[in-house]
């Protein structure tokens, strides 16, 4: 498998990380979430003034992934805590971590998981959430290897279709 190289983003890095938003949310949800609201979802919340935002915003950070020629591979979003439970001053979400298909596997997600971790005790986080969809079992069961635990739960909309989502936490210290 090739390799990935793991970077901290930066601004240059949003229309990278607007098609590889796009194209991970896509493939990820496309077997069960209606096709036009998923369409609308992706041009909004994936889109690369969304991305230059977040890269603009000190609260958040991105990592990339590429491959050694520079194509991006995966990605993660860490950012303060927009989940509804109870949160401290010393906690912090991953907002969003994928790779595409070809890299999952193998240990990258434990590698990526492992850097957003280390990234996130450097800016002085206790505890980190995310929220992961009831469906998606592996993730759960990926999660749940690596220290979190369920927390709570959420809706995540697309479109007008609520979905639920699992909102897991794992200590950091």
């Amino acid at each position: 498998m090739t390799p990935i190289l793991w970077r901290r983003a930066e601004a240059c890095d949003a229309a990278a990380l607007s098609l590889l938003g796009g194209a991970t949310f896509l493939a990820s949800f496309a077997h069960d979430h209606p096709g036009e609201a998923l369409i609308a979802h992706i041009r909004e919340a994936h889109g690369e003034a969304y991305y230059a935002a977040a890269l603009a915003d000190p609260d958040q950070t991105a990592l990339i992934g590429e491959t050694p020629l520079g194509a991006p591979v995966g990605y993660a979003l860490l950012t303060r805590p927009q989940l509804p439970v109870e949160t401290g001053p010393t906690d912090l979400e991953l907002k969003r971590i994928y790779l595409l298909s070809g890299w999952q596997g193998g240990g990258n997600g434990a590698a990526l998981l492992a850097l957003v971790m280390e990234e996130a005790r450097r800016r002085g986080a206790k505890r980190l959430l995310l929220a992961v969809y009831e469906a998606n079992e592996g993730a759960q069961r990926f999660y749940a290897r690596h220290g979190f635990d369920e927390v709570g739960e959420t809706v995540f909309m697309v479109g007008d279709a609520p979905f639920r989502d699992l909102i897991y936490a794992a200590p950091l210290d």
